[in-house]
């Protein structure tokens, strides 16, 4: 009966809300949109050879994200509890489907101390940028080099991107999250206007750009460019790491989470598709190769934006920052919401101690010079975690959060959160059952070099 009564109640009043529909779009589309739309997309698009890739990738958002993100944000809700206590809420206390709710906030824990200083990365380019690109192709270029291997700068940046993650979470969830979001989200949009526009028409390689974008070539589609683009979409909505969970226990219960979670993941594409148009176009403009992999953002752009100049260079990068600004917020936002509500602190006290936390242990991120034997070979913390959490931790976390909303979460409650009409709630049904945790495992098994169809070269 407890369940209930809190389950069909509007939230707490002592935990947070929002103070209006666009303000969790905004603010979930500002989770979901982070460096994976304007860093990795385009330089996987490139790498995988455009359109083709570009359309198996929209199929999947739609059968793999758009469906996890529906049931994520539905726990979140039903519940009005942080990831942990979601799942105590929706089955029992000692549940053990609370332990998919513990991955969610080791999950935000993790990937935000190394996130953080890629993130802080592009807050230096900012700076860079400011000052202006100079020298040969060569120079321009080991200037990232020097940013990654210099422990004073990286820790730097890193420092100043978490410092603006705590300002911003420990101002509440209207006050911090929402509102910095009707700001950050909406500059982000126009500048990515701006530039895309600059691409299109100021370039010769806007038509380039487009054809390329979205002139499928089904002869480079090959198995590891699907299961790549399958891996994206899954990853690129903030999926598997109780984000959602987190940011749909904040929503009103008089607002429609299919129509919601259909707007923040069109958002979300529709974003990844815009930072293309605008790289691409300037890539092709000055006839370099869009396979340009992870160089493409900090070392190849540079040596274009050399020509530019910093009226294009300098918005990039506050673009870049701020998508990663976004969902920077979301991660810290799902571990000091666990210490919130299950714990009873404060959240000052919460985003203070857990922000410090994770600022203390990206510093092993942050200098490159500390590695440890993983995988046969000695690698960096920032390279361990981003394999852990990526190949591991998330996926666990989607697949253990899909298996739940199919075959657990009671069906009158999910009827009743999802709110558009029983045809959309039995489509919905039958993809979050069959077709969303097979994709899931597909993501699992590829990332773990498991798929017995592909060669891994071992």
């Amino acid at each position: 009966m407890a369940n209930e009564i809190s389950s069909n109640s509007e939230t707490v009043p002592s935990r947070g809300q929002w103070a209006s529909h666009l303000g969790f779009i905004l603010a979930a589309a500002g989770s979901a949109i982070g460096l994976g739309n304007i860093w990795k997309f385009p330089y996987i698009t490139g790498e995988y050879g455009g359109g083709a890739f570009v359309l198996v990738y929209l199929i999947c958002v739609v059968i793999v994200g758009l469906p996890l993100m529906i049931a994520e944000i539905m726990i979140g809700r039903r519940a009005q509890q942080n990831p942990v206590g979601a799942f105590q809420e929706l089955h029992h206390k000692n549940s053990p489907w609370q332990l998919t709710g513990w991955l969610g906030v080791a999950s935000g824990f993790l990937i935000l101390s190394f996130y953080s200083v890629v993130a802080g990365w592009a807050i230096a380019y900012i700076f860079k940028s400011i000052v202006g690109f100079s020298g040969s192709p060569e120079q321009i270029q080991n200037q990232f080099t020097e940013l990654v291997v210099s422990p004073f700068d990286s820790v730097l940046w890193h420092s100043v991107f978490m410092m603006l993650c705590i300002a911003i979470v420990i101002g509440g969830v209207q006050r911090g999250i929402e509102r910095w979001s009707k700001i950050l989200m909406p500059a982000l949009f126009v500048i990515l206007i701006g530039l895309m526009f600059y691409g299109l028409f100021f370039t010769h390689g806007g038509s380039q750009a487009l054809e390329f974008l979205f002139k499928p070539d089904f002869s480079k589609l090959s198995a590891e460019a699907a299961l790549s683009a399958l891996g994206h979409a899954f990853f690129t909505l903030s999926l598997g790491m109780g984000a959602m969970i987190t940011y749909g226990s904040y929503m009103k219960k008089s607002d429609n989470i299919f129509k919601n979670a259909v707007m923040v993941s069109f958002l979300d594409t529709l974003i990844a598709l815009m930072a293309g148009t605008a790289i691409f176009s300037l890539v092709f403009h000055y006839g370099m190769e869009p396979g340009q992999s992870v160089g493409l953002i900090f070392k190849t752009l540079p040596v274009l934006f050399k020509e530019t100049g910093p009226g294009i260079s300098v918005p990039f990068f506050i673009l870049l920052s701020f998508a990663a600004l976004t969902s920077g917020i979301s991660l810290l936002e799902v571990v000091v919401s666990y210490f919130i509500d299950i714990r009873g602190w404060s959240r000052a006290k919460a985003t203070f101690l857990l922000g410090g936390a994770i600022y203390l242990f990206g510093l092993l991120s942050a200098i490159s010079s500390i590695t440890l034997p993983f995988r046969g070979k000695d690698q960096g913390i920032f390279d361990i975690l981003d394999f852990v959490t990526t190949n591991y931790m998330l996926p666990v976390g989607g697949l253990l959060t899909c298996l739940f909303t199919a075959w657990v979460f009671k069906r009158k409650a999910k009827i009743d959160e999802f709110g558009s009409g029983d045809t959309l709630y039995r489509v919905f049904d039958i993809i979050i059952k069959v077709v969303t945790p097979i994709a899931v495992i597909i993501v699992l098994l590829h990332g773990l070099e498991l798929l017995p169809f592909m060669d891994y070269g071992k």
